[in-house]
């Protein structure tokens, strides 16, 4: 069993101070406990973990919220070669900077999904549903075939405080092959079909939008010295776009993913680039996606570290028709933090991080495009073995 809690507090120039009005500036004060059932057998591992939270703001009470988190993990090994995995991840939440790398992310070799999250709605009350199961068979030595499937649901709790974004969802499948060429070298292949639906929050399902890729990308990874891996990949995708009242467009596409990464005892790195057209979560349509994320991690003595990550997002509606009212837009973000562990249970944090956005049809977001935040938080954690 793991447990722990983190207490936070924070300034943010970028609260909504009621409906109407521009942004203030507040402080808010949050407390975050967790606990953690992990359970291991020789053929079986599941993973619990339920984390509430509970936040209070000075100025304007009226946001004041209570966060649900919630995680399952279950892996199991059907057969010496064959591990079938199930995940699901659920968050009620109103704050997107109380999760944890909330604007960070990063590609997995052969993905072709946008590892960056593209429209921040910094403080709006929302549920987040992630749902994976996957099964991987090594059928040799070197080889290993997979598939998988998915499904996303983002819905706003209170469509008056996110004017101009949607509810969305999206389900898929993706199959995978991969060969082990040497030690340090492999190659493979994925197929993923993804299908995203959204629909304005007023409910009307007439005007729901609906997006379908389908992507082939081969992949090539590689380990140039113990420290640096690289991973490549790159395919066709084809995509159609349907809605009411407008042509269908579909077209075909190159996709492209690349990650790096470099990790020293002290120091680490790693950065990666996407160019995709994908569904985004909160706009209708479908878009062109360029993105780059970077960040690194610097230990300069044994109790301190230091952790900057910069990332860029672009999105363009593929569709001339829906670019009129949902042109797209870009993300922009830098965060730095720096840790102190006091001891092996307790530790103190503290950052910066500055957002801005530009999409001009999104009225929450146009009205208020820049966020700055600054935070300390104190984090408390233990390990306790359960009955055996």
């Amino acid at each position: 069993m793991h447990a722990g809690f983190i207490v936070n507090t924070a300034y943010s120039d970028n609260v909504p101070a009621g409906n109407g009005t521009n942004p203030i500036s507040d402080i808010s004060y949050s407390i975050q406990p967790t606990i953690a059932l992990d359970q291991t057998t020789l053929r079986f591992h599941q993973t619990l973990t339920y984390s509430p939270g509970f936040t209070f703001y000075q100025r304007t009470s009226s946001l004041n919220e209570a966060d649900q988190n919630l995680a399952v993990d279950f892996q199991y090994r059907l057969t010496p070669h064959m591990t079938a995995s199930v995940q699901d991840t659920f968050r009620k939440s109103s704050n997107v900077f109380n999760q944890m790398y909330p604007l960070s992310g990063g590609i997995v070799s052969g993905s072709a999904q946008s590892p960056t999250v593209s429209v921040v709605a910094p403080i709006a009350s929302q549920l987040n549903n992630t749902a994976n199961a996957e099964l991987t068979y090594q059928f040799s030595r070197n080889s290993m075939i997979g598939g998988s499937g998915t499904f996303t649901n983002l819905h706003y709790l209170d469509p008056d405080q996110v004017p101009g974004l949607s509810d969305s969802s999206s389900r898929g499948g993706a199959a995978f092959y991969s060969q082990r060429l040497s030690t340090t070298r492999y190659i493979g292949a994925t197929y993923q079909y993804t299908q995203y639906l959204g629909s304005p929050l007023n409910g009307q399902s007439e005007t729901q939008s609906e997006t379908q890729t389908q992507t082939v990308l081969f992949f090539f990874t590689v380990y140039l010295k113990p420290h640096w891996s690289l991973s490549l990949s790159a395919g066709p995708q084809h995509y159609q776009i349907s809605q009411p009242l407008m042509p269908t467009a579909r077209s075909w596409e190159p996709a492209v993913t690349a990650s790096m990464g470099w990790q020293e005892r002290r120091v680490s790195f790693a950065a990666s680039y996407a160019q995709v057209v994908t569904g985004t979560p909160g706009l209708l349509g479908a878009y062109h996606s360029d993105s780059v994320n970077a960040s690194a991690r610097w230990q300069p003595a044994r109790a301190w570290t230091i952790g900057p990550a910069v990332g860029y997002s672009s999105n363009k509606n593929v569709s001339d028709a829906m670019s009129l009212s949902n042109p797209g837009g870009h993300l922009i973000f830098g965060t730095v933090s720096v840790q102190r562990s006091i001891n092996s249970r307790l530790s103190l944090e503290f950052g910066y991080t500055r957002l801005h956005q530009s999409y001009s049809g999104v009225a929450v977001i146009s009205n208020a495009p820049d966020t700055n935040r600054e935070y300390i938080s104190i984090s408390y954690q233990f390990t306790r073995p359960l009955g055996r």
